[in-house]
């Protein structure tokens, strides 16, 4: 017990040095995904059959197969195969491939999201928008996308809950975010080797910053309330 409490300042150090870098690949992901999610939900919704049929094959691979292995074919697929490493080296060019393939990944899944948002909202509503003289985009942006909002608020939430702890996937690259740090302990690492406690003491920062993130997606989808 005396030697964990020894241990503690240098491993709180290097752990909140990982959730760092574990924060800053969640919100550049959200920031990503986001957007580009609405723009796959059109493509998918297009009346053009080509970029409707493509962008859902896309959805479908990138939904249908595990992050992990979309993370490893990103970061090592230009280097190993085309002979072309397009990230750099160092922790940034890990980043960069780790953002590009979260940022990918999560924007397939909210366009489905976004999709039956948008197609769940009765069609009586943009004809109605049409009879009064509004175009299609002053009917998306006034009655449909607040409606939108409304129903996508449940589904979305639930993938930023499951984002929070996809993000260790992101060690497979050897990104040194928060799991990455806590199993260096055990391998050696600043004077410390053998010990396991760091790893399972990282669980607490995702409770609480799961925790955190319920709280605040719980009291948006209340003040949403007003659609019913």
């Amino acid at each position: 017990m005396e030697l964990i409490l020894e241990q503690m300042p240098i491993v709180i150090r290097a752990l909140n040095v990982g959730f760092l870098q574990t924060l800053k690949l969640f919100f550049v992901t959200l920031i990503g995904a986001f957007p580009l999610g609405l723009v796959i939900a059109f493509g998918s919704m297009s009346r053009f059959k080509p970029l409707s049929y493509f962008t859902k094959f896309i959805v479908w691979i990138v939904r249908g197969t595990p992050l992990m292995i979309q993370l490893l074919i990103i970061y090592y697929f230009p280097g190993l195969v085309l002979h072309k490493p397009i990230w750099g080296g160092g922790e940034t060019g890990r980043f960069l491939a780790a953002a590009v393939s979260f940022i990918l990944n999560y924007a397939c899944y909210f366009s489905e999201i976004y999709r039956g948002g948008i197609q769940g909202i009765p069609i009586g509503q943009t004809e109605a928008g049409l009879v009064l003289g509004m175009t299609k985009i002053q009917i998306f942006f006034k009655i449909t996308l607040l409606q939108m909002i409304k129903r996508i608020v449940p589904p979305i939430s639930n993938e930023i809950i499951t984002l929070v702890k996809d993000t260790s996937l992101a060690r497979i690259i050897a990104l040194q975010e928060i799991i990455w740090a806590g199993q260096s302990f055990m391998k050696g690492s600043q004077g410390i080797s053998g010990a396991i406690w760091p790893l399972f003491f990282t669980a607490v920062y995702y409770l609480i910053w799961n925790g955190i993130l319920t709280v605040l997606l719980g009291r948006l989808e209340n003040k949403l309330n007003y659609f019913r």
